[in-house]
């Protein structure tokens, strides 16, 4: 329902404006909006988020940690 009544809102707020340069300009955000395609993600955009040296703690952290049992966990 938040949708809905923002779209009735920008409708209400179009059809105030006076403008033709605001309107041309409203146009050619909706038309490029049409256009755009949404953005396929890949493993490779991940490529250097993260440091050599961060890579290596989180590495060193999961090979400590991942051979401890803790007996509650299963409560």
């Amino acid at each position: 329902m938040y949708r809905e009544s923002r779209v009735i809102h920008l409708i209400e707020e179009v059809l105030k404006v006076d403008s033709d340069t605001t309107l041309s300009e409203l146009e050619t955000v909706l038309k490029k909006s049409k256009k755009a395609k949404p953005a396929k993600w890949s493993i490779y955009d991940y490529v250097g988020m993260i440091s050599d040296k961060e890579a290596k703690k989180m590495t060193m952290v999961i090979q400590e940690t991942s051979e401890i049992i803790n007996e509650d966990d299963w409560r």
